[in-house]
């Protein structure tokens, strides 16, 4: 049968106030309202669950089985409310991003840092994959934000945010300081230096690949690595040239531990995208991020 749920909020009102008067107070209607309301009730129930009296009203042995199922039911609906405006307030929920690790660290880490200090009730998980599997995360529902490669972007299920340029460069340590003087060729580079790069299977190893081919060179790393930390340390010891996202390394170049290998090819800008579901609402918390980090 069908029952409209306003009148269990009433009998639940009612029964816990014990007066048709009180349940109208604290409901801001009249008591003929609420009398009414419970008559309809008992009417579609098929029986009695008030005997009225001049205190006001007792639940029957019915009324008492049903109240002890409402209270339950009334008590998640208010748990319910209040968890819905503790995520509309920022008070609880989480954020879920996938990205690369390179733009992690200099492109979302301080607005990451930002939004912690200003919703520290939020969680925070923050993936690190290639850019087919952030599509993937995003079309599943699996995280609220993917920055992915801009040849991995489907328009039909994305909807763009944000778009970042990305700048790769080739940096070397210890052992190869005149490599810094002038620009060599990527052949020459292929051919004569032992190269550091990140393994197979992501967007960034792609990129760079399709770089050594347009330039009809053959990419043969001397040693791959999952991390670019680690390429940066291999880097540092001097155990090649390594390919690595400009800004990533930053510090190393200001500090001398690193600099930067020219070529006289140089790597084009690689363009990404920050994007959500097309047609899916983004939370409240992913919403709020967004809105930082498109600001910043």
């Amino acid at each position: 049968m069908y029952i409209n749920l306003e009148h269990y909020r009433i009998f639940y009102i009612t029964a816990k106030s014990g007066s048709f008067s009180k349940a109208a107070a604290e409901l801001f209607t009249s008591q003929p309202a609420i009398s009414q309301s419970i008559k309809q009730l008992e009417d579609k129930l098929g029986g009695q669950l008030f005997y009225r009296n001049a205190r006001g009203v007792t639940l029957t042995v019915e009324g008492e089985v049903l109240f002890k199922y409402i209270e339950q039911g009334y008590g998640l609906m208010l748990t319910a409310e209040r968890k819905f405006a503790e995520l509309k307030q920022m008070n609880a929920g989480q954020l879920r991003i996938s990205v690369c690790t390179a733009v992690c660290k200099y492109d979302l880490l301080e607005s990451i840092c930002e939004y912690n200090r200003m919703y520290p009730g939020i969680k925070i998980n923050v993936k690190d994959q290639s850019s087919p599997e952030i599509a993937r995360l995003l079309s599943v529902g699996e995280i609220d934000i993917g920055i992915l490669n801009v040849r991995n972007l489907d328009e039909s299920s994305m909807d763009v945010v944000k778009n970042i340029q990305i700048q790769d460069c080739f940096v070397a340590g210890t052992g190869y300081e005149q490599l810094n003087e002038n620009p060599i060729s990527v052949q020459q580079l292929a051919d004569n230096y032992p190269l550091i790069m990140l393994q197979q299977g992501g967007s960034t190893r792609e990129y760079i690949e399709e770089y050594f081919r347009s330039h009809e060179v053959r990419l043969s790393p001397q040693i791959e690595l999952s991390h670019l930390d680690l390429i940066v340390e291999f880097a540092i010891k001097g155990m090649g040239i390594a390919c690595v996202t400009k800004d990533y390394v930053q510090k190393e170049l200001r500090e001398g531990r690193l600099f930067e290998v020219p070529t006289s090819e140089p790597i084009p800008v690689r363009n990404l995208a920050v994007v959500t579901k097309k047609g899916m609402p983004v939370s409240t918390a992913a919403q709020r991020f967004i809105d930082l980090f498109c600001s910043a």
